[in-house]
């Protein structure tokens, strides 16, 4: 039985990946970072989470990652751990420097040093094609240049670079995947996608007024984000390590994005959506579209569900989820978020 080890299994992508493993045979260890509330709603929400193996674990700690590993004993690793934020990277650059570079280098020397036959996956993103106006007019592929925007992108840029030192000095088994934009029921709550999914649901059921947004004129390459973890997984059982990037190939907007969600639900957008100029990044750039034309020829790669379909998933399923908290159901998801409404429900202040 294979073993797979993933960083930021708490995640979106790392909880649909550890479905796919447990799926395809593996043994899954994951893992989390130690807090005072465990973040562990996507894992039971996905049910698999008495079937992790979980490590507490400091990614930015060198000796951490390496009895991760040891403990683990993977054949494959996965790092998806990050600040994911790009807001918040202008707010802690520091922080998203170490958490989002140095890890990288902190997994790929940890590998040279106990087992140099460990498979590696960086978790690329298309953040670090950053602007320019001849992307305006092509799709990016992995021979596109990079041109970075925020500190957050910059510091993927420097994991992206180690991963592919250590394969080309170390010969390790180590790629990236630049993955574009991938979205779901489990994003959290700071992604535009689903904060628009989320709202319009309470909007639906009488929850809320209104939707403030920033750039509703932003493009980007939206897709679903379990087709695209099964990217990952090909990545690494590929024969030769390569970096690839996994995109639709397709553009749409926020307002595209906000204007199919109020469609399903019956109801005109003008009358809810704010402009909100506090929302807007420091730098932004209005279209970035990706060609995953090579994962698709050597990976038999491509995506599956269209935007119109991954708004109404999304959307469709926030929906079920603000129904079973109106009658009371118990469940797990966005657990700090729905605790502070549950206590504005009961009319009690939230202190912790």
């Amino acid at each position: 039985m294979k073993k797979a080890l993933i960083s930021g299994i708490t995640g979106q992508d790392g909880a649909y990946l550890a479905r796919h493993l447990l799926d395809n045979g593996y043994e899954v260890y994951g893992t989390y970072r130690r807090t005072s509330t465990p973040n562990f709603w996507r894992l039971d929400y996905l049910g698999i989470f008495d079937k992790i193996n979980l490590i507490s674990a400091d990614i930015t700690d060198f000796s951490s990652i390496l009895d991760a590993i040891k403990t683990s004993q993977a054949d494959e690793i996965y790092h998806l751990a990050a600040q994911s934020f790009v807001r918040a990277s202008y707010e802690s650059p520091i922080a998203t420097a170490n958490i989002d570079g140095i890890s990288v280098l902190n997994f790929l020397e940890a590998i040279r040093l106990h087992d140099e036959s460990t498979k590696f996956y960086f978790a690329g993103t298309s953040e670090m094609y950053g602007q320019s106006v001849q992307y305006q007019k092509m799709k990016l592929n992995e021979e596109s240049p990079f041109n970075p925007v925020s500190p957050y992108a910059t510091a993927k840029l420097y994991g992206y670079w180690t991963t592919r030192i250590y394969r080309e000095s170390y010969k390790l088994f180590s790629v990236s995947g630049i993955l574009f934009n991938h979205e779901s029921p489990l994003r959290g709550l700071e992604f535009v996608t689903r904060k628009i999914s989320n709202e319009i649901a309470r909007i639906h059921l009488g929850l809320s007024k209104e939707l403030r947004l920033g750039n509703m004129d932003s493009k980007r390459d939206w897709g679903y984000a379990p087709e695209y973890v099964e990217g990952m997984h090909l990545m690494l059982n590929s024969k030769t390590p390569k970096d690839y990037v996994l995109a639709t190939g397709e553009s749409h907007s926020v307002r595209e994005f906000v204007e199919e969600g109020f469609k399903l639900i019956g109801k005109d957008p003008e009358k809810y959506v704010k402009s909100d100029k506090t929302f807007r990044r420091h730098i932004d750039f209005d279209l970035v579209l990706g060609d995953s034309s090579k994962a698709q020829k050597e990976l038999g790669w491509k995506p599956k569900t269209s935007f119109r379909e991954l708004v109404k998933i999304m959307v469709n399923e926030d929906i079920r989820r603000w129904e079973k908290w109106q009658k009371g159901e118990r469940f797990s998801f966005d657990a700090p978020y729905y605790k502070e409404m549950e206590m504005k429900k009961r009319g009690r202040e939230v202190l912790e």
